[in-house]
């Protein structure tokens, strides 16, 4: 399984990824919310994980053009917005490792859900996922 944690706390991210790698899984993690959205755009990952401060702001933009499960890590108890925003799960810190893993592993069994195909019609590409309409060299 193949996960992208965005974590801007240092120490944390490399105990994701040590934990991470040490299960088995294959490990990109990136610092920021910009490079990490270019980087779920680019790679398939099987579930990203997103920090609850910048992923209320992350977390609608990936949804806006990537279909894989997002766990969010959050700092707030209680805290249900993330689902709302798209997410598929959340964990509030400090978490346990162990229900970290499970819950990936649930993440991953369900996976990324179909997306409806893209229409097209001579220059006319409409891609409902996206939300996009293109028409020549325009979209909307």
């Amino acid at each position: 399984m193949r996960i992208l944690p965005v974590e801007d706390d240092v120490p944390l991210a490399e105990t994701l990824r040590g934990g991470l790698v040490d299960a088995g899984y294959a490990v990109d993690v990136m610092r920021d919310g910009v490079v990490g959205l270019w980087a779920a755009g680019e790679h398939p990952y099987d579930v990203i994980m997103l920090p609850g401060a910048s992923g209320y702001e992350v977390c609608p933009a990936a949804r806006a053009g990537v279909d894989t499960p997002v766990l969010m890590l959050t700092a707030k108890d209680g805290e249900y917005d993330a689902l709302d925003l798209g997410a598929d799960d959340y964990l509030t810190k400090p978490f346990s490792f162990v229900v970290l893993l499970a819950r990936l592993r649930a993440l991953a069994r369900r996976g990324a859900p179909d997306r409806p195909p893209v229409l097209i019609a001579g220059d006319l590409i409409v891609d409902p996922a996206r939300h996009r309409v293109t028409r020549g060299r325009r979209s909307s």
